[in-house]
């Protein structure tokens, strides 16, 4: 007996003793689930999907998606950040991520002490279109015809505290407009009130505008990105259109609890980057409106740092608050 209790205690030592890199070698060894914090169907699960799906492939193990929405995400990010820091559990993450610590007054998690960027997969411009009965054929004549009927126009955004409504805020504040805002719950229909005139300009995703601007129901007169939106390659930037400042866009990556081995951050990291480089991921992530990207841990968390300054700069300049 005394014998095979010493086993055993040599046994846990040793499994004690492994080292991280040493533990990294056999991940996955089981499933590994991926919290997609909002509801299924949309942009983010579907890009989520993607990326999970290649992931099981490449790494022989299910990466599973679970959809735990509630609280413009707070509450599948909160989940998040209990899990174990063991590779098991990952978070599929949003601008939303670094938005809501300073749109709400509280959230259950800390983005700069619960969570470790992974990898980068896809970023998105905000689009500025607006209907045709604007006299606008440009951004710097959108702002002159604002300029001259105070009062007269809005804008409408995917909703309160998203990325397009935050740029629409800057545009209003950096240029002091009398513009008002119309959030609506999706992207589809802030686009479709554009369509319909009652919200004449929209600043939002590409994908539900595309259609709408190849008809000529919407006119598009710039990208809030760094460059131009290979689905619309003759509309300019805001740069380009001679804004500068109004710059910014969503961005969706893996995260994974503090504390989780660096070993197999880089594991994944390496696997994101490939599958983000597959000409067939990249056509998916383009219908969707999104632009495959690759970035190491230190410039994602870089990108959620910048991200971070600016949207809470423009929440508090404007006065946001959750509904």
């Amino acid at each position: 007996m005394v014998f095979v209790r010493c086993c055993a205690v040599v046994a846990a030592a040793v499994l004690l003793a492994l080292s991280p890199a040493a533990r990294a070698q056999n991940y996955p060894d089981r499933p590994v689930r991926v919290i997609v914090p909002y509801a299924p169907g949309g942009p983010t699960d579907i890009s989520g999907r993607v990326v999970a799906q290649k992931l099981s492939e490449q790494l022989g193990k299910n990466f599973f998606v679970e959809n735990v929405p509630g609280v413009g995400g707070n509450t599948g990010t909160g989940r998040a950040a209990q899990a174990a820091p063991d590779g098991y559990t990952l978070l599929y993450a949003g601008s939303p991520y670094v938005i809501n610590a300073t749109l709400y007054d509280k959230v259950p998690y800390d983005p700069e002490k619960d969570f470790e960027p992974v990898g980068l997969t896809v970023t998105a411009p905000s689009l500025l279109t607006v209907h045709p009965s604007v006299p606008a054929q440009t951004v710097k004549e959108l702002v002159a015809v604002i300029n001259a009927n105070p009062g007269k126009y809005s804008y409408a955004s995917p909703g309160i505290g998203t990325p397009p409504h935050l740029l629409g805020e800057l545009f209003r504040l950096s240029l002091k407009l009398d513009v008002v805002h119309v959030p609506f719950n999706s992207g589809g229909l802030a686009i479709g009130s554009a369509v319909a005139g009652h919200t004449p300009i929209s600043f939002g995703a590409a994908a539900p505008a595309v259609p709408h601007i190849q008809d000529g129901k919407l006119r598009a007169l710039g990208f809030t990105g760094k460059k131009r939106f290979a689905t619309l390659p003759d509309v300019p930037t805001m740069a380009e259109a001679g804004y500068p400042a109004i710059t910014g866009q969503t961005w969706f990556g893996i995260l994974a609890p503090t504390g989780t081995p660096k070993e197999i951050v880089a594991l994944l990291n390496r696997e994101i980057g490939k599958i983000m480089a597959q000409p067939e991921v990249k056509e998916r992530m383009a219908t969707l409106g999104f632009e495959s990207a690759v970035a190491t841990p230190a410039e994602f968390a870089a990108e959620i740092k910048a991200d971070g300054a600016k949207w809470a700069k423009i929440i508090r300049d404007a006065g946001i608050k959750p509904r």
